[in-house]
Parts: structure tokens; C-alpha cells; sequence
């Protein structure tokens, strides 16, 4: 047998297992041609084990850097000593890295000290405010700097990279990889209904709506999170005929104003952070997604749903010139009102499909293998 490309794939999150996983599988496919292994940094493992279960993938290393209140440089000193001693062990012929991460940023910075080949999946996004998403905007401008190839999602994404001086031979338009998962799994919970709470699916059979809420962004942390939390306990204490559903992330910084004050509120669903299979189901089930992540934002698109972004800037563009996407912020005013007129149509936002999805069309993953191939 010809030796084999041997490819590191480096995964800290919940949102990065996702987005790999169809790249992971589709490698896994063509075993006489790469040798792959897969790297959870520990950063969040258990939403992020979570999350690879669901597409029957298990991290073939841990490297269990978290520790209890860390700081932003203590999370990145951890992660550069222990994917460093990784890689002595891989010594792998690519690096794989996906998205804007603090363990995306370190991943690729030590591939380029060995000349180790980096892939960033997902590249070229770019709000132009290094301070949101904090660290994020400049966590992708680094990985940028130091990879052999770069899958931009969207023509707009590799326009960015061609203004920052990457060689245009060196970008690939494939896609977003979340496309991929997201059809993927619609269409197995379409036919078998994940486990859903009865507290949550008893309304929704009664065709209550559903507003859909995520938050997790570091620069929310404090008083935006406080406000956030606010305006959905007024807008839920407003309607009788809406539910609002909050899957909690495990980050005490968001945990600890959410559990404060909407806990026992009548109406607010708080649940713990969900399978991804049972996330799609309640994302295909929504009226609204209230949000400040950047996947769903990506996701919704394909499957109609208006999203309100809590956020003052995206660098996903796209999504907001189809008018599904929405930007809020983070002040109650603005996110109650939001909320209120695209839920009584005050404001009408399309909602029949929109078409072609800018972020891709579930063949990135495939554009990805070829173009490493």
C-alpha cells in the first residue's frame, strides 16, 4: 500500500465538531489514501462529544486542557504546550482546523512553526471589528496569515482573503460545511422525532410558536447578557401563545445571569445543552431563532427561519442581503421590539425558501476532500 496523507483534525467546540464532521466522514471514506486522526483539545468536551456522537464519531485524543476559571491567555499558553506535544506524537503530513477559535488560532500557528500543511475550513469571514466576535476576529486574521489552503464558504469570504494578500491559487469556494450536517440531519429527524421534553413538545403540538434562543459570545458577557435575558423574560411574560426555548451553555458567564433571571419564568423553557439532532428538530419547528452565534445564522437560510442576531456586527453578510437575518443587538428595547414585530407581523420578513443558500448547497465537505486530494 502507498503511503498514506496523514491528517490531524483539530476540533475544540461544539459549532467546530459539527461543521468537521461531514469533512471527518468523507476522509474516513478513502482510507487507502488518507490516515486520519481526530483531536478534541478539551476546550468544551462535553458539548462537543456530544455533538460528534450524533454523526457516530468518537475524538481519537483528548488533550483535557480546561481548567476551572482559566483566563483567554492561560486557555491559549495550555493549548499551545499540549498541541505541541501532540503533534511530536501525530507528526501529521496536514492540520485540519475549522472556524475562528482560540484552539483554531494555536492549531494553526503550530503547524506553521513544524511547516506542518494547515487547512483552514471556513476562512475568510471578516466582521472588520477586531473587537467583535472578541477573540474570534483576531483569531482568523492569524489563521489566514499562516495557511497552505484556505475553504472559503462564499465568494465574499475569498474576496477578503484576496484583499489581505493570499494567493488566489491557494483558495477553494466550497461551501459552508454546516450545510452539510444540517441537511444531513433535517432530514433524519423529519422521519424519526429525536427526544424532545414533553414540557417543550406538548405546547408545540398544540401549535404554540416557538422562539428559539442561543447565546454565547464572550464580548455579552456582563450587562449585553443581562439585557438579553431581560427582554425575553418581558416578551414571555407578554404572549400566551408563544414558548421560548434556551438551550444553556455550560459557560458560567452566561449560565449564572440566565438561571438568575429566568428561571421560573412561565413560558421560558431552560434546558441544558441539546444533541444536535434535537437542536435541528427545534430549529425546523421555530417561528423565530433568536441568536448570537454565527452558524445558525448559516443554518437557518436553508430551512426558512427569520434569525435575530444579537450582535452589533456579523461577518456573515449574506445571510442579512436575503432579509432573513436580522441584526438586534443587545439592548432590550431593540431585541423586545424585534421580537414582537416579527412575531405579530408588524414587520414582514421573507419566509418562503430562499434560493441558493450563499453558504452552500451540502457539498463542501466533498469540495474539501478534493481539494486536499
Amino acid at each position: 500500500m502507498l503511503n498514506r496523507t496523514r491528517i490531524l483534525v483539530l476540533a475544540g467546540t461544539r459549532p467546530e465538531a459539527i461543521k468537521l464532521a461531514p469533512v471527518i466522514l468523507k476522509l474516513k471514506n478513502l482510507r487507502d489514501i488518507f490516515e486520519i486522526s481526530v483531536c478534541a483539545t478539551g476546550q468544551h468536551l462535553e458539548m462537543l462529544n456530544q455533538a460528534f456522537l450524533d454523526f457516530n464519531i468518537v475524538p481519537d485524543i483528548n488533550l483535557e486542557i480546561m481548567k476551572q476559571g482559566q483566563s483567554l491567555s492561560g486557555v491559549t499558553a495550555r493549548l499551545f504546550d499540549a498541541i505541541n506535544a501532540r503533534l511530536d506524537i501525530e507528526n501529521p503530513d496536514w492540520i485540519l482546523v475549522q472556524g475562528d477559535t482560540t484552539s483554531v488560532m494555536v492549531g494553526s500557528v503550530c503547524g506553521f512553526y513544524r511547516k506542518i500543511k494547515v487547512g483552514h475550513i471556513e476562512a475568510g469571514l471578516r466582521s472588520n471589528n477586531r473587537w467583535a466576535p472578541f477573540p474570534e476576529e483576531i483569531n482568523r486574521k492569524i489563521v489566514s496569515i499562516v495557511a497552505d489552503k484556505h475553504f472559503a464558504p462564499t465568494e465574499k469570504a475569498k474576496q477578503n482573503l484576496l484583499k489581505e494578500g493570499v494567493d488566489e491559487a491557494d483558495i477553494f469556494v466550497t461551501g459552508n460545511t454546516v450545510i452539510d450536517a444540517l441537511l444531513c440531519m433535517v432530514e433524519k429527524v423529519r422521519k424519526n422525532r429525536p427526544d424532545i421534553s414533553p414540557n417543550i413538545l406538548e405546547p408545540l403540538l398544540k401549535n404554540y410558536r416557538m422562539v428559539l434562543i442561543t447565546g454565547h459570545r464572550r464580548e455579552n458577557f456582563g450587562e449585553p447578557f443581562e439585557n438579553i435575558c431581560i427582554a425575553i423574560r418581558e416578551l414571555a411574560e407578554s404572549t400566551k401563545d408563544t414558548i421560548f426555548v434556551y438551550p444553556v451553555h455550560l459557560n458560567p458567564n452566561v449560565r449564572e445571569p440566565v438561571m438568575r433571571i429566568l428561571s421560573g419564568v412561565q413560558q421560558v423553557f431552560l434546558t441544558e445543552p441539546l444533541s444536535y439532532k434535537s437542536f435541528v428538530w427545534l430549529m425546523d419547528k421555530s417561528s423565530i431563532i433568536l441568536t448570537d452565534s454565527g452558524g445558525i445564522q448559516e443554518e437557518a437560510l436553508s430551512l426558512s427561519k427569520p434569525v435575530l442576531v444579537m450582535r452589533e456586527v456579523t461577518e456573515r453578510p449574506e445571510g442579512v442581503a436575503t432579509g432573513l437575518v436580522k441584526l438586534v443587538g443587545t439592548q432590550k428595547k431593540q431585541i423586545v421590539e424585534s421580537v414582537s414585530s416579527v412575531l405579530y407581523a408588524q414587520t414582514k420578513i421573507q419566509t418562503e425558501n430562499v434560493f441558493p443558500n450563499p453558504y452552500g448547497d451540502g457539498n463542501a465537505a466533498a469540495r474539501i476532500v478534493e481539494a486536499i486530494r
